[in-house]
């Protein structure tokens, strides 16, 4: 009996996810277990038992394999994507030594090293050195090493979320070049860790003999191991095989797989990504990450807390909806689609900017969120409209700036994320973008994006663009509103994209006050 099906697991923020797929991108089961995001024994601070995604991946094959749809002896392979930049250190043996740093944590180092010499130089007259010095006090290794200082001198591997559940499943230190976003000392151009010398290694001061091997996506990372067998009821010997971490991965398994199609993801973070098959730096200095296609990238805008906006208003304004929800035995977001629908394009002039974090250079480290043109004919219900049509305008604001930086037009786009199976935020999206926008025949594209790299690393398909040219299939596609279109494109033009630098030097001054007063 042919052994065809991909298992792909998804470690995400808030789930661990097994799905199995066949080789032509269908699901054939899945399997979810809810996570604790994190927790946070200071302010700021977010971390999590490194223990409890492997726990929980064994919690989820095992119920992946329970399906009627999937046999255990059908399995061909494994692949594995996972949230990025949550930073794993453990022992000579593989053990953590404290918790993983989550990609959430907003701890700093408060004398990070700098970088000197003709780099030094040479930051200070291009007007970078701030966002270096950032990088060097966001890095999880000088936070570290400056306020668990006995933790680190226990360190011999220092990896992502990825590289450890990887040593958990094959026994060996190796990971994907995809999956290398972070506070890292990455070469991004060259999908390698950088060269001795390279100024990376100031900021980011590890040692290289506790990084891992790197491979490409679509490589083989080693087989399944008899005790990684034993947790996840899989065979022992099956191949593991690379992927890319989960922004990747979902924006391969949604079909924007060329630079003229812009991925849109409404997540925790909200980001659009254009896949470019040269390196372009969308923003001097901040690099294009790897895509989960060998040898490409993808220029990324993220709005750092995107859809968590969307939580926030449920929590602060939809106890509502949540009530009738709850009563009525459907999803709260069905309501607020419903909400959103009550108010009209472009909210009746209510608009809002999206930065409640801060970004690394656009928007700067002092940028707050604004909402403008309140009056007192506004509902809630404009709130959230405002909320969705906001996030839209500062992704297209990101993809534009790519798309000049690949000199290739944007024609269409494809939406992942939990925001996409919401119907009214994907027509928003085409009207605010002014372009089609296409939905995958499923909604776990990140899973599809690393099962499409597993197909090729098995041997079903020849190579990655043939493997989502056979697996991937739109399932809808929305066309923006002529009418609607024009009265966004105006919103943002005239208001919208003014708006930052019109409130740029508040944002400055908001920030020297509040620092002053400790707020």
């Amino acid at each position: 009996m042919t052994a065809d099906t991909i298992v792909a697991i998804d470690v995400g923020t808030q789930s661990v996810r097994a799905i199995a797929f066949d080789p032509v991108g269908a699901v054939l089961a899945a399997a979810k277990v809810p996570i604790e995001p994190y927790v946070s024994p200071r302010p700021g601070c977010a971390e999590q038992d490194p223990e409890l995604y492997w726990r929980s991946i064994g919690e989820a094959t095992h119920r992946l394999l329970a399906e009627p749809g999937v046999r255990r002896d059908a399995i061909a392979g494994v692949t594995l994507t996972t949230q990025r930049g949550t930073v794993v250190v453990t022992d000579e043996a593989g053990e953590p030594i404290r918790p993983a740093i989550v990609w959430l944590d907003q701890c700093r180092a408060t004398d990070p090293p700098r970088v000197g010499g003709t780099m030094g130089a040479v930051f200070r007259v291009t007007g970078l050195r701030d966002t270096v010095a950032g990088f060097a006090a966001d890095c999880e290794a000088n936070w570290l090493r400056e306020a668990e200082p006995d933790a680190w001198t226990q360190v011999r591997h220092y990896v992502g979320l990825s590289g450890f559940l990887t040593h958990r499943l094959t026994g060996r230190w190796v990971d994907s070049t995809a999956a290398q976003v972070g506070y890292l000392p990455f070469d991004y151009k060259r999908f390698r860790w950088a060269a001795p010398g390279d100024w990376k290694w100031t900021v980011a001061p590890i040692d290289p003999g506790w990084l891992p091997e790197l491979v490409a996506p679509a490589q083989r990372l080693g087989e399944l191991t008899a005790a990684a067998a034993e947790v996840t009821g899989m065979p022992a010997g099956l191949p593991v095989i690379a992927a890319a971490a989960d922004k990747a991965c979902e924006v391969l398994g949604s079909g924007a797989v060329t630079p003229d199609v812009v991925g849109i993801s409404y997540g925790t973070a909200a980001t659009a990504n254009i896949t470019s098959p040269r390196y372009v730096e969308p923003i001097p200095l901040i690099p294009p990450f790897p895509a989960a296609i060998p040898g490409e990238w993808t220029l990324e805008t993220q709005v750092y807390r995107g859809y968590w906006m969307v939580e926030w208003f449920k929590r602060e304004f939809g106890d509502r909806e949540v009530a009738e929800a709850a009563t009525r035995g459907i999803a709260p977001e069905v309501l607020f689609d419903e909400l959103a629908r009550t108010v009209p394009a472009g909210s009746d002039g209510l608009l809002l900017q999206p930065y409640w974090s801060p970004g690394v250079r656009i928007p700067g480290p002092e940028a707050r969120g604004a909402i403008i043109g309140f009056q007192s004919g506004h509902t809630r219900a404009h709130l959230y409209r405002a909320i969705l049509e906001g996030l839209a305008y500062a992704l297209r604001e990101g993809a534009e700036r790519s798309s000049g930086r690949t000199h290739v037009p944007l024609t269409s786009a494809r939406i992942a994320g939990g925001g996409a199976q919401s119907p009214a935020a994907v027509q928003l999206t085409a009207d605010v973008f002014g372009l089609p926008v296409g939905r995958a025949h499923t909604h776990e594209t990140s899973a599809l994006g690393a099962a499409i790299d597993a197909a090729v690393g098995l041997g079903f398909h020849p190579d990655v663009a043939s493997a989502a040219a056979s697996m991937i299939r739109v399932a809808e596609v929305r066309d923006p509103d002529p009418a609607v279109r024009a009265r966004y494109d105006e919103l943002y033009r005239s208001v919208y994209r003014p708006m930052y630098g019109r409130l740029q030097p508040l944002y400055r001054e908001l920030r020297r006050i509040t620092a002053e007063r400790g707020a």
